[in-house]
Protein backbone atom coordinates (compact mmCIF):
# COMPACT_ATOMS: atom_id res chain seq x y z
CA UNK A 1 0.00 0.00 0.00
CA UNK A 2 1.03 3.44 -0.77
CA UNK A 3 1.38 5.88 1.52
CA UNK A 4 -0.78 9.01 0.78
CA UNK A 5 1.41 12.10 -0.35
CA UNK A 6 1.99 14.94 2.17
CA UNK A 7 0.56 17.79 2.29
CA UNK A 8 2.17 21.02 2.13
CA UNK A 9 2.04 22.85 5.39
CA UNK A 10 0.42 26.36 5.39
CA UNK A 11 2.20 29.14 6.04
CA UNK A 12 0.90 32.26 7.73
CA UNK A 13 1.87 35.61 6.40
CA UNK A 14 1.73 38.52 9.03
CA UNK A 15 -1.15 40.87 7.98
CA UNK A 16 0.39 44.41 6.79
CA UNK A 17 -0.46 47.24 9.00
CA UNK A 18 -0.29 50.03 6.45
CA UNK A 19 -2.92 48.19 4.26
CA UNK A 20 -5.62 48.79 7.23
CA UNK A 21 -4.30 52.29 7.39
CA UNK A 22 -4.78 53.21 3.36
CA UNK A 23 -8.38 52.11 3.44
CA UNK A 24 -9.16 54.74 6.30
CA UNK A 25 -7.16 57.66 4.21
CA UNK A 26 -10.13 58.17 1.72
CA UNK A 27 -12.56 58.83 4.06
CA UNK A 28 -10.52 60.81 6.32
CA UNK A 29 -9.79 63.14 3.23
CA UNK A 30 -13.44 63.11 2.66
CA UNK A 31 -14.15 64.68 6.78
CA UNK A 32 -11.19 67.25 5.87
CA UNK A 33 -12.50 68.78 2.73
CA UNK A 34 -16.01 68.74 4.07
CA UNK A 35 -14.93 70.30 6.96
CA UNK A 36 -13.10 72.76 5.22
CA UNK A 37 -16.06 73.86 2.80
CA UNK A 38 -18.14 74.40 5.34
CA UNK A 39 -15.74 76.65 7.11
CA UNK A 40 -15.34 78.12 4.42
CA UNK A 41 -18.88 78.95 3.31
CA UNK A 42 -19.74 80.57 7.17
CA UNK A 43 -16.87 82.78 7.15
CA UNK A 44 -17.78 84.14 3.25
CA UNK A 45 -21.72 84.45 4.71
CA UNK A 46 -22.75 87.80 4.90
CA UNK A 47 -25.59 89.50 6.36
CA UNK A 48 -29.35 89.35 6.30
CA UNK A 49 -31.74 91.41 5.76
CA UNK A 50 -35.88 91.41 5.98
CA UNK A 51 -37.46 93.89 3.79
CA UNK A 52 -41.52 94.62 4.24
CA UNK A 53 -43.24 95.37 1.17
CA UNK A 54 -47.05 95.93 0.06
CA UNK A 55 -47.09 93.16 -1.96
CA UNK A 56 -45.25 90.69 -3.41
CA UNK A 57 -45.33 91.56 -7.48
CA UNK A 58 -41.81 90.42 -8.69
CA UNK A 59 -40.51 89.05 -5.92
CA UNK A 60 -39.70 85.07 -6.01
CA UNK A 61 -37.41 83.31 -3.42
CA UNK A 62 -34.11 81.77 -4.86
CA UNK A 63 -34.55 83.82 -7.97
CA UNK A 64 -35.39 87.93 -7.03
CA UNK A 65 -31.40 89.67 -6.65
CA UNK A 66 -30.64 92.48 -4.59
CA UNK A 67 -28.41 95.15 -7.28
CA UNK A 68 -26.74 98.23 -5.98
CA UNK A 69 -25.10 100.49 -8.76
CA UNK A 70 -26.48 97.33 -10.77
CA UNK A 71 -24.38 94.93 -9.22
CA UNK A 72 -25.59 92.10 -7.76
CA UNK A 73 -25.27 92.00 -4.07
CA UNK A 74 -27.25 89.87 -2.82
CA UNK A 75 -30.36 87.30 -3.69
CA UNK A 76 -34.31 86.33 -1.91
CA UNK A 77 -34.11 83.51 0.01
CA UNK A 78 -37.77 83.66 1.12
CA UNK A 79 -41.14 85.98 1.21
CA UNK A 80 -43.42 85.22 3.38
CA UNK A 81 -46.76 87.39 4.55
CA UNK A 82 -46.33 89.94 8.02
CA UNK A 83 -47.73 88.38 11.25
CA UNK A 84 -50.51 90.65 10.60
CA UNK A 85 -51.26 89.66 7.08
CA UNK A 86 -50.57 92.91 5.78
CA UNK A 87 -47.39 93.30 3.93
CA UNK A 88 -44.87 90.75 2.43
CA UNK A 89 -41.55 89.96 4.07
CA UNK A 90 -39.11 89.32 1.86
CA UNK A 91 -35.70 87.85 3.37
CA UNK A 92 -32.28 88.43 1.86
CA UNK A 93 -28.48 87.28 2.07
CA UNK A 94 -26.20 89.57 1.38
CA UNK A 95 -22.41 89.60 0.38
CA UNK A 96 -19.88 89.90 2.87
CA UNK A 97 -18.69 93.15 1.21
CA UNK A 98 -22.09 94.59 1.28
CA UNK A 99 -21.83 94.78 5.03
CA UNK A 100 -20.66 98.34 5.36
CA UNK A 101 -24.17 99.63 2.84
CA UNK A 102 -26.66 98.54 5.46
CA UNK A 103 -27.11 101.25 7.64
CA UNK A 104 -30.31 103.15 8.98
CA UNK A 105 -31.25 105.49 6.12
CA UNK A 106 -30.43 102.85 3.30
CA UNK A 107 -33.46 102.50 0.87
CA UNK A 108 -35.01 99.56 -1.24
CA UNK A 109 -37.69 98.99 -3.94
CA UNK A 110 -38.71 96.40 -6.60
CA UNK A 111 -37.26 97.60 -10.15
CA UNK A 112 -40.16 96.67 -12.47
CA UNK A 113 -41.32 98.34 -15.81
CA UNK A 114 -43.28 101.45 -15.00
CA UNK A 115 -44.52 104.80 -16.94
CA UNK A 116 -45.20 107.70 -15.20
CA UNK A 117 -44.92 111.35 -15.91
CA UNK A 118 -43.95 110.61 -19.49
CA UNK A 119 -40.64 108.82 -18.47
CA UNK A 120 -40.24 105.02 -18.77
CA UNK A 121 -38.17 103.07 -16.29
CA UNK A 122 -37.24 99.17 -15.89
CA UNK A 123 -37.65 99.02 -19.04
CA UNK A 124 -34.51 96.04 -18.72
CA UNK A 125 -36.85 93.99 -16.26
CA UNK A 126 -38.99 93.01 -19.06
CA UNK A 127 -36.24 90.26 -19.97
CA UNK A 128 -34.21 90.05 -17.08
CA UNK A 129 -37.09 89.74 -14.59
CA UNK A 130 -37.49 92.41 -11.59
CA UNK A 131 -34.48 92.88 -8.90
CA UNK A 132 -34.59 94.59 -5.36
CA UNK A 133 -33.05 97.83 -6.11
CA UNK A 134 -30.83 99.88 -2.98
CA UNK A 135 -29.66 103.32 -2.16
CA UNK A 136 -27.73 103.71 0.44
CA UNK A 137 -27.52 106.17 3.15
CA UNK A 138 -25.42 108.54 5.11
CA UNK A 139 -26.04 106.80 8.62
CA UNK A 140 -23.13 105.30 10.69
CA UNK A 141 -25.65 103.21 12.71
CA UNK A 142 -25.81 99.90 11.36
CA UNK A 143 -29.87 98.35 10.52
CA UNK A 144 -31.02 95.05 9.12
CA UNK A 145 -34.97 95.20 9.22
CA UNK A 146 -36.58 97.74 6.21
CA UNK A 147 -39.71 98.78 4.76
CA UNK A 148 -39.16 98.91 1.20
CA UNK A 149 -40.13 102.05 -1.04
CA UNK A 150 -43.42 101.42 -3.18
CA UNK A 151 -42.08 103.14 -6.01
CA UNK A 152 -38.28 104.09 -7.06
CA UNK A 153 -36.47 107.32 -5.46
CA UNK A 154 -36.13 109.68 -8.49
CA UNK A 155 -33.23 110.74 -7.38
CA UNK A 156 -30.34 108.39 -5.48
CA UNK A 157 -28.68 109.56 -2.76
CA UNK A 158 -25.28 111.96 -3.14
CA UNK A 159 -26.69 113.10 -6.36
CA UNK A 160 -25.84 116.91 -6.41
CA UNK A 161 -28.13 119.55 -6.27
CA UNK A 162 -31.33 121.04 -4.70
CA UNK A 163 -34.72 120.30 -3.68
CA UNK A 164 -37.65 122.34 -3.47
CA UNK A 165 -41.06 122.63 -2.20
CA UNK A 166 -43.54 124.17 -4.21
CA UNK A 167 -47.13 125.12 -3.07
CA UNK A 168 -50.01 125.59 -5.81
CA UNK A 169 -53.62 125.27 -5.79
CA UNK A 170 -53.75 122.31 -7.93
CA UNK A 171 -51.49 119.93 -9.61
CA UNK A 172 -52.47 120.24 -13.09
CA UNK A 173 -50.82 118.07 -15.64
CA UNK A 174 -47.74 117.32 -13.28
CA UNK A 175 -46.65 113.95 -12.03
CA UNK A 176 -43.97 112.36 -10.35
CA UNK A 177 -40.93 112.36 -12.82
CA UNK A 178 -42.36 115.72 -14.90
CA UNK A 179 -39.79 117.24 -15.98
CA UNK A 180 -38.51 121.55 -14.65
CA UNK A 181 -37.37 123.36 -17.00
CA UNK A 182 -35.14 126.97 -16.89
CA UNK A 183 -35.13 128.35 -20.03
CA UNK A 184 -35.98 125.71 -22.38
CA UNK A 185 -33.20 123.89 -20.49
CA UNK A 186 -34.34 120.57 -18.19
CA UNK A 187 -32.70 121.83 -14.55
CA UNK A 188 -34.58 118.78 -12.57
CA UNK A 189 -37.73 117.13 -12.27
CA UNK A 190 -40.69 115.97 -9.64
CA UNK A 191 -39.84 113.58 -7.20
CA UNK A 192 -43.00 113.22 -5.01
CA UNK A 193 -46.44 115.21 -4.10
CA UNK A 194 -49.15 115.66 -1.37
CA UNK A 195 -52.11 117.61 -0.41
CA UNK A 196 -51.08 120.17 2.53
CA UNK A 197 -51.61 119.63 5.77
Amino acid sequence: MSRPPELPEAVATPRSRWRMQVVWLVPLIAVLIGGWLAVKAILEQGPTVTISFETGEGLEAGKTKLKFKNVDIGLVKSVTLSNDHRSVVATAELSKDATGLLVDDTRFWVVRPRISGGTVSGIGTLLSGSFIGMDVGTSTKARRSYVGLESPPVFASGVPGREFILKGTDMGSLDIGSPIYFRRLQVGQITSYKLDD
